[in-house]
């Protein structure tokens, strides 16, 4: 029986190379992904994040996991906001992570905060452990996204809530094109420009255009169990955020 195969990027490779690909990618780029964030989207990657800090309102006393969740950025600000409060920053890549702890949040809240080298398709951690799991910029990355949400489900608490932040589709056609210009001529070169890494910016810019619109992602959410679930677009829906509860 043949293996079964997943996209990376515009590539059809088997599934058991994509995870192996995407550490590599980010392995590479990981002392430059903050830099990048700024310079590929003009800072408004901030504005973004802040807007999900909005919709999720943290409270005292929540435990968050944040799942593909890199240099921090989320787990700082969802501590930041909740006070006492305690956050898992849990990531594939440990670079990452090691770059992630350089940061000067990062001693600040070291009393509050966990990093861990983990799957979103196998998170190591018990049923019913969190009250929050977020993930930004990192599901249209997993092998198996429909498994990561089978998984975020699994290890909230009942009355605990799922948001995605994530890359989509502009639904005007002439502003996706305007939009599709500059990722495809512009991301790569930046990439080359300050990470030294021209290809891994490709892929990240294929990667957004092959994850799904806001309403099939809608539906995935869904059919992982969760309930009371919407989304925002942002900017136009260049990302979205996408929210559930396990009821």
């Amino acid at each position: 029986m043949s293996e079964k195969t997943t996209h990376f990027g515009f590539q059809t490779v088997p599934e058991s190379e994509k995870a192996g690909r995407v550490q590599g990618i980010f392995g590479s780029v990981a002392s430059k992904y903050d830099v990048m964030n700024d310079a590929m989207s003009f800072g408004i990657h901030r504005v973004w994040k802040d807007a999900m800090m909005d919709w999720l309102a943290p409270r005292p006393g929540q435990r968050l996991l944040d799942v593909a969740g890199g240099t921090g950025d989320i787990s700082f600000r969802f501590l930041a906001r909740a006070g006492e409060a305690d956050a898992v920053v849990c990531d594939l890549t440990e670079p990452m992570l090691i770059e992630g702890r350089k940061r000067a949040e990062a001693e600040q809240m070291a009393r509050k905060l966990n990093w861990v080298v983990g799957d979103a398709m196998a998170l190591p951690f018990p049923d019913n452990s969190f009250d929050v799991y977020t993930i930004s910029f990192g599901i249209r990355n997993v092998t198996r996204p429909q498994e990561a949400l089978s998984e975020a489900f699994r290890v909230l608490r009942p009355g605990g809530r799922l948001m995605v932040l994530e890359f989509s589709q502009i639904p005007n056609d002439l502003m996706q094109k305007v939009y599709d210009l500059y990722s495809f001529n512009i991301i790569p070169r930046l990439g080359e420009a300050i990470a030294g890494d021209r290809d891994s910016y490709q892929y990240l810019v294929e990667s957004i255009r092959r994850f799904p619109d806001q309403d099939t992602f809608l539906q995935m959410i869904k059919d992982a169990g969760f309930e009371n679930t919407g989304y925002r677009n942002l900017s136009l829906g260049i990302a979205a955020l996408h929210s559930g509860w396990k009821i």
